[in-house]
């Protein structure tokens, strides 16, 4: 029997450099049982192999929200329409709310079932852009389920369609790979090597622990590893505040060498301060062994629990108060070592793709 397929992607380049092609790629490479899998984005460099084995690169010139994003998402829509007549899915997954991809899911799928994916920029621009929230208003009127991966994400969505599609909304907890064993171990000292990790923008207020490294009793050390529009911001305040020598700027790592130095570090500061959809690479690092001081937003309080200690997200004050109180405290690490590697074990990335496979398996018969 052939397997049903799924048609979706990101219009994003077909790169490892954010959590959503990274989350499709480890969800998607666990379908296949079920399901052949296309997978639509854009030109990457080539060099990345993702876990979806069926891809296929658009040609649309990507563009943001404004004056020319109209016909951004038109130009995509012709794209995908083509697309669907040549390969006939059985199923469409809509990655992002607010993505030009998603809407030309949307326009285009005409009888197909299509589930939505939302991951949590989406919820952040619809709050910001009146343009970005009608796009995401006419993905969700367009699905035949929208998935969250959280309750705290379902009550945005919701809030933002103004509760016309309650009924829509589906959480899906997410997950990640996990380890046989946490790498790391506490260790018997009061200076921290701590770590942050991710994509540098204004959201996720990498400065935040910068500055509350200027605040500590103690010389903690911090590394930085990732890329973005905020390095040299975070560079330039890391020498007006004299931490050169305690802060260390990596670049961007593959998720694989990221994991092997997880070990090294003491604790992982995570500090968004608005919105975020699951917080994977903290996750990662709970699994690995790493307690996660972060910002208490209501997504990440769901997703992390006791695993970690909490913060007013951009509260440098508050931060560099936790981290002398954690470095001081070596009974109080090694609790948080268990109890972030035993809440890590509730996002098993296995049980994100059983979910969704039901959840698509579903669809398909629904719309049958």
């Amino acid at each position: 029997m052939n397997r049903p397929l799924i048609m979706t992607g990101i219009d994003l380049p077909l790169e490892p450099s954010c959590g959503s092609t990274i989350w499709c790629s480890d969800v998607y490479a666990r379908l296949t049982d079920d399901f052949r899998v296309l997978y639509l984005s854009l030109p990457g460099s080539g060099a990345w192999k993702p876990g979806f084995p069926e891809t296929s690169l658009l040609a649309a010139d990507k563009q943001p929200y404004g004056p020319r994003f109209d016909d951004y998402a038109a130009q995509l829509t012709d794209e995908v329409a083509d697309l669907i007549g040549a390969h006939r899915p059985n199923l469409i997954h809509a990655q992002h709310l607010g993505f030009g991809l998603a809407l030309a899911f949307a326009r285009a799928a005409r009888r197909i079932p299509l589930v939505s994916v939302a991951h949590g920029t989406d919820i952040i621009a619809a709050s910001e852009s009146e343009q970005a929230l009608d796009v995401l208003t006419e993905v969700v009127a367009a699905s035949t389920k929208v998935v969250v991966p959280n309750t705290a994400m379902g009550t945005e969505v919701d809030r933002l369609t103004r509760h016309a599609y309650t009924d829509r909304l589906t959480t899906v907890p997410w997950g990640v790979p996990l380890p046989p064993v946490p790498t790391a171990q506490p260790m018997p000292w009061t200076r921290l090597n701590l770590l942050h990790a991710g994509r540098l923008d204004a959201n996720k207020s990498t400065i935040t622990a910068i500055e509350a490294l200027a605040l500590t009793h103690e010389p903690h050390n911090l590394t930085v590893i990732g890329s973005g529009s905020e390095l040299p911001l975070l560079q330039e305040r890391t020498r007006d505040l004299g931490l050169h020598e305690r802060v260390t700027f990596t670049p961007f790592m593959p998720r694989e060498e990221l994991w092997s130095v997880f070990a090294v570090f003491d604790a992982f500061v995570f500090t968004t301060r608005q919105l975020e959809a699951f917080g994977m690479v903290a996750v990662e690092a709970q699994a690995h062994g790493l307690p996660v001081l972060y910002g208490s937003l209501p997504s990440m309080i769901e997703t992390l629990q006791d695993g970690g200690l909490l913060y007013p997200p951009g509260d440098a004050p508050a931060l560099a108060e936790l981290i002398d109180r954690v470095g001081a405290d070596l009974p109080l690490r090694q609790s948080l070592h268990s109890a972030a590697a035993a809440n890590a074990r509730r996002h098993d990335i296995a049980r994100t793709a059983a979910e969704l496979t039901s959840l698509s398996h579903t669809a398909i018969e629904g719309r049958r």
